[in-house]
């Protein structure tokens, strides 16, 4: 019998140091659907014609590391217009490590970090986060 893959066994390849990341969310795509009729249609309602695509924003999770600050410097080469741009590889494994699905996330760049919470009572891993954009995703599924 075939099972469905799990979500805890993954590679995020960004650029910076190889380091687990703890999660990544907003792997989304949409077709912004255009609406249209014309005064002689037959029918009283519009058709949907596909538009332009659309691409969420990707965060991605880690632990604090001291001494490490690479979020934040690829934050700051953001100058103007121009931003350093990365291609990121998000790999789901399996057991064996080996790449099943593969994200190909085209052209990102940072537009958010934001630092952990800080309690007093608080018994957790401190968790940065970065925000990426970027133009595009190209998914195999192996």
């Amino acid at each position: 019998m075939a099972y469905p893959m799990t979500v805890f066994h993954f590679r995020v390849e960004w650029g910076g140091t190889q380091i687990g990341f703890s999660e990544v969310t907003g792997l989304n795509i949409e077709v912004q659907p255009i609406e249209y009729r014309d005064g002689l249609s037959p029918e009283y309602s519009v058709i949907k014609m596909p538009g332009l695509k659309k691409y969420g924003n990707i965060t991605l999770k880690r632990g604090v590391f001291k001494g490490d600050n690479e979020f934040y410097a690829w934050y700051n080469e953001i100058k103007m217009n121009k931003p350093e741009r990365r291609d990121v590889t998000i790999s789901l494994l399996d057991e064996e490590h080996n790449p099943v699905m593969v994200w190909k996330v085209i052209n990102a760049w940072p537009t958010k970090i934001t630092s952990p919470d800080l309690k007093a009572n608080g018994n957790e891993v401190a968790i940065e986060q970065v925000e990426i954009a970027h133009e595009g995703i190209r998914i195999d599924n192996e």
